[in-house]
């Protein structure tokens, strides 16, 4: 079988025989006798596309022969018109051949290996034997757009086993045989079987978007090409919808944020004081009554923890306290300072449908309830 892809990536319609079709687990898998699409492998997923009018959905490789899953079969011994997805391959294109940059460059300023890489539909990931700081990942990606910029040519070979031998390259494993060399000159030279542009040009530019510690080394996230535009432009609509909510300009919401966070923390401060004299309050009203049913409208669980923990050390008996509206539950918190509320709470939750736990003296959780219903559990209790 012929692959085409080896030789011409941009290639995206061809002609082919169908030599084989059989029904698989995900489809029916035809073998031709040649072909443009890639097959997974190399950490580059698969194309997709068509064959006549039959969608290929994906294609892999097995004992060196290139299946293509199909959502219908073929009929041996045919032509078909083979069709290749080139927004998905171009997009994997760029990826790849950004990586391949991203990887020799870090290798060369570090001495890092690229011990994993994956291509995934939103970002692509790539595992360093090396620690790398946010400082370094500026740097490096820095270096890797400016010799994106510099548009150097990409260029594909087949080194014969003696000029193979002397060749400095990236590889995961050892090699034999018929080896592919990628080589990205100033940058990276790497024995691969994947799809790249014909020069650093056509990967746009490369934005690193994350690193953080992975086993030995560091794990980096990053998009390239038309993905990366996407990313920046969601990133722009983001920033101008919080410009607009915060009256400020583009490069000052940080600074805009900082100050609502600090606004909002003064009066959470507020609140709790404001709470604290309520709740004092409440217990001093209830002081002596026994058993008490309280219903106060909107108190976070913390806020029903501190109201019941205050009302419970002064009415002598059990004290629950809810929060919440008719139709959507209440959230709750149920004390009895040294008391056992085991069964009781157990009790509550059956007739309520409710859940929740905590200590024997002291629980919390939610009903799905009104509050009549509420309040006609407990006059029973």
């Amino acid at each position: 079988m012929e692959k085409l892809y080896e030789e011409n990536p941009y290639l995206t319609q061809f002609s082919a025989v169908v030599e084989s079709c059989v029904q698989g687990k995900k489809g029916y898998d035809v073998i031709l006798d040649q072909t443009a699409f890639y097959p997974e492998g190399g950490g580059q997923p698969y194309d997709t596309g068509t064959l006549g009018s039959v969608r290929v959905l994906e294609v892999h490789e097995r004992e060196g022969r290139v299946v293509h899953t199909c959502d219908r079969p073929l009929e041996v011994g045919t032509h078909v018109a083979g069709t290749i997805d080139w927004d998905r391959r171009f997009d994997l294109m760029q990826h790849h051949s950004g990586e391949h940059i991203v990887s020799g460059i870090a290798h060369s300023k570090w001495g890092c290996d690229n011990v994993g890489f994956h291509m995934g539909a939103d970002v692509i990931t790539i595992d360093l034997n090396v620690l790398l700081d946010e400082d370094q990942l500026r740097e490096l990606e820095a270096d890797a757009n400016r010799y994106i910029w510099e548009d150097h040519p990409i260029s594909i070979t087949f080194p014969t086993p003696e000029e193979l031998a002397v060749l400095e390259y990236r590889s995961k494993k050892e090699l034999s045989g018929r080896v592919r060399i990628v080589s990205f000159p100033g940058a990276d030279t790497c024995a691969c079987c994947g799809t790249h542009v014909n020069s650093s040009g056509q990967v746009g530019f490369v934005k690193l978007l994350s690193v953080q510690k992975f086993r030995e080394g560091v794990r980096i996230e990053l998009v390239c090409g038309g993905r990366a535009l996407r990313y920046v432009n969601n990133i722009m609509d983001q920033n101008h919808q919080v410009s607009n909510l915060l009256s400020a300009k583009a490069f000052e919401t940080g600074a805009a944020v900082q100050r609502l966070l600090e606004e909002n923390t003064a009066l959470k401060s507020r609140i709790l004081t404001m709470e604290d004299h309520r709740f004092a309050s409440l217990a001093e009203e209830y002081t002596g009554t026994g058993d008490v049913l309280l219903f106060e409208e909107d108190l976070s669980p913390d806020g029903l923890r501190r109201l019941c923990n205050q009302v419970l050390h002064t009415c002598g008996g059990r004290c629950a306290c809810f929060s919440g509206q008719e139709g959507q539950g209440y959230k709750y918190a149920v004390g009895q300072a040294g008391g056992d509320l085991r069964t009781f709470v157990k009790e509550m939750n059956q007739a309520l449908n409710g859940r929740g736990g905590g200590k024997p003296e002291f629980v919390q959780g939610s009903v799905q309830a009104g509050a009549d219903e509420i309040r006609a559990f407990f006059a029973k209790r």
